[in-house]
């Protein structure tokens, strides 16, 4: 493994464990040549992925790509590390489960907002509304409506959104 540092090939490896999740292997490094320590994953991966793009251009699947992606949207957001990455384990498993090497992205997007639908409504709208290019206001309050109302916080959140407010009449 090549030092981030000062772009050494001798680095040594100090610790290996397993991340939370089992999903992959947590490496301690150190350069010998400058002394800089640095932490490497090493996962499993059981085909080389393609994202065929809607231009129709073909790049390899980069999971911290979608992994920085997923980030954004949850910034700010009090969601647990380790439930993100769960998801974006899972996700990876379906896409390598799916037979094919060649994926569209459409189907990489529409597997990213079930699986931020499940873990955050907020960082769900966030990232449909980038995935989905949204231009106006209507474009959120379809999302919005999309969404299930099956708790009074979600319902007066949306009555809000939408200027009304719950038990108010003129």
């Amino acid at each position: 493994m090549r030092c981030p540092y000062c772009g050494s090939l001798d680095t040594q490896v100090k610790d290996s464990r397993p991340t939370e999740d089992n999903t992959a292997i947590r490496r301690r490094r150190v350069c010998p040549d400058c002394g800089g320590r640095f932490t490497t994953f090493e996962r499993v991966q059981l085909r080389e992925l393609m994202v065929v793009k809607r231009s129709g251009r073909r790049v390899p699947f980069d999971r911290d790509k979608l992994a920085r992606s997923v980030e954004i949207a949850l910034r700010k957001r009090p969601v647990e590390t380790e439930r993100v990455e769960r998801m974006l384990s899972g996700l990876v498993r379906q896409l390598e489960s799916l037979g094919d090497t060649e994926i569209q992205s459409e189907t990489v997007g529409e597997m990213v907002m079930e699986g931020l639908k499940q873990i955050d409504d907020v960082a769900y709208v966030r990232f449909a509304s980038v995935y989905r290019n949204f231009r106006e206001a209507k474009d959120f309050e379809s999302l919005l409506g999309e969404l299930s109302l099956d708790g009074e916080g979600k319902a007066e959140a949306l009555a809000k959104l939408k200027g009304d407010v719950p038990g108010k009449t003129e």
